[in-house]
């Protein structure tokens, strides 16, 4: 490695962030990166251990070791060629990804991890910049079509290694925008949108078709994309959120988290909402369920909004500040570590083991509260509630963010009649074959809800397999580094 020893001596540093104050007047991402000099202090802490446990934890099996040496010793092309090697989109990851990588960091054990992320987002954007990302056209053509349906991240992971391959790629979304979870999922100040924009026009210029407002299923028929192309593959995600049946559910002021992210976004892009389906946080009581990335996007939105107050409550108990023996190294702690959000700095009310039991209406219909109630848990992971804590939140808009259950089984998995697994999610083998010839499936559709670098990796194994599907023989595209 390039400074041996160095981890000993060179403490953790993190970029900053923006002020609060400042940061919550937009949607901009408000990431302070790190200078070039501290970045490679930073890759110059990576051990050069004899079992490097990031690479394993990573899905993508990054090459971590080697980027960090090679931006340790200013040789930034190096590291951007190991980094594009295994990772399709490193200006995603190296933004939302809650990098497993570091959990299994060796020098993790007896100091804080190197900044695996971070060096990461340094390399990718110091790449774009300095015109290392061009676009590379595949020197032939195969004379295979392939329809990928759903433009997320698995989606376009999957028609960018087919279209490297030489296959003649169309991207069909749904939506009006290319980047389906990316795009609507995740707010600007996490992901500005120009990120997938900028990606978007490297991989144009490679020869992908993208295909806006194309509902496969409903505006067009999936058999013509069958009878068109070659090979199909859905990266539909999984959309379908999970309910709170309770009583008063029917309140005007209770929506799904993605309604109001996707609205939010769409408000940042200058679009026009109608008036009557308006979701706006504005001098509101919010109260978020869920505790996950999706509660804490809609508290940051809602405080960008100009909310009263942002409450979050989370069914589950307060996780441990630390890691436990449930948690080990090198186990990435994912929810059962306590950790706080960007969104949460600035300015939420947090609170565990609540039991939402009941939204308030008045007379009109409009949400005024929620019912809820304290709970213990158990060790057989039941719960009781606790007499005496009931207590009802002043509650003006209320939004769902427990996560979700799969893919919508209307669309492809209806007009083909695909099998579903136990969980709901559209079947596939080991090569990601669905129960209908030539239809493949990855991503969240297939895996169920997942992180983005998931649908990364999926996206390019996925595209392994319709390549040799399609070739009748072992593909050419590049697996993960074993």
């Amino acid at each position: 490695m390039g400074k041996q020893g160095k981890f000993m001596n060179t403490d953790r540093v993190t970029p900053s962030y923006k002020a609060v104050e400042e940061r919550i007047k937009g949607f901009n991402e408000f990431l302070i990166p790190l200078k070039k000099e501290e970045v490679q202090e930073q890759g110059a802490r990576c051990m050069d251990c004899g079992t490097p446990f990031c690479h394993p934890s990573c899905p993508l099996h990054n090459l971590i070791p080697e980027f960090n040496d090679n931006v340790c010793n200013n040789k930034w092309e190096e590291a951007y060629n190991n980094l594009i090697w295994t990772n399709s989109f490193p200006e995603f990851t190296g933004r939302i990804c809650p990098a497993p990588c570091e959990s299994g960091c060796v020098l993790g054990l007896i100091k804080d991890p190197v900044t695996i992320k971070n060096v990461e987002y340094s390399i990718i954007e110091r790449a774009f910049s300095s015109g290392l990302v061009k676009p590379q056209p595949p020197k032939e053509r195969s004379g295979k079509k392939v329809a990928v349906v759903g433009s997320g991240p698995a989606g376009l992971a999957a028609a960018d290694q087919l279209n490297k391959a030489g296959h003649e790629v169309t991207l069909y979304e749904r939506a009006d925008r290319i980047g389906g979870l990316l795009q609507y999922g995740i707010p600007n100040f996490k992901l500005e949108k120009n990120i997938i924009d900028r990606r978007v026009d490297v991989m144009k210029a490679e020869g992908i078709t993208f295909t806006t407002n194309a509902n496969i299923g409903v505006d067009i028929a999936i058999e013509k994309l069958q009878k068109e192309n070659d090979a199909v593959v859905l990266t539909c995600g999984s959309t379908i959120p999970r309910d709170l049946p309770i009583p008063g559910r029917d309140a005007n002021g209770v929506h799904f988290a993605m309604e109001f992210l996707t609205q939010s976004t769409k408000r940042v892009h200058g679009d026009d909402i109608p008036k009557d389906e308006i979701i706006f946080a504005k001098d509101k009581h919010v109260l978020v369920i869920g505790g996950g990335d999706t509660g804490s996007d809609c508290v940051g939105t809602s405080i960008r909004q100009g909310a009263a107050s942002v409450t979050q409550i989370e069914l589950m108990p307060k996780p441990a500040e630390g890691r436990t023996d449930q948690t080990p190294w090198p186990t990435h702690p994912g929810p059962r570590m306590f950790s706080t959000s960007s969104s949460q700095q600035e300015g939420c009310e947090r609170e565990w083991s609540i039991l939402s039991k009941e939204f308030v209406k008045d007379d009109s219909g409009k949400l005024i509260g929620v019912k809820a109630v304290s709970i213990e848990w158990k060790p057989d992971n039941s719960f009781t509630e606790i007499e005496g804590t009931e207590k009802t939140y002043q509650v003006d808009l209320a939004f769902l963010a427990m996560g979700f259950l799969h893919p919508d089984h209307g669309g492809p998995v209806a007009e083909l009649s695909l099998d579903t697994d136990k969980r709901g999610n559209v079947a596939t083998d080991q090569q990601y074959r669905t129960s209908v010839d030539g239809v493949f499936a990855a991503g969240d559709m297939r895996r169920g809800q997942s992180l983005v670098v998931w649908a990364i990796s999926e996206g390019r194994e996925c595209a392994r397999a319709v390549d040799s599907y399609l070739i009748g023989g072992v593909s050419r595209l590049a697996t993960k580094a074993k």
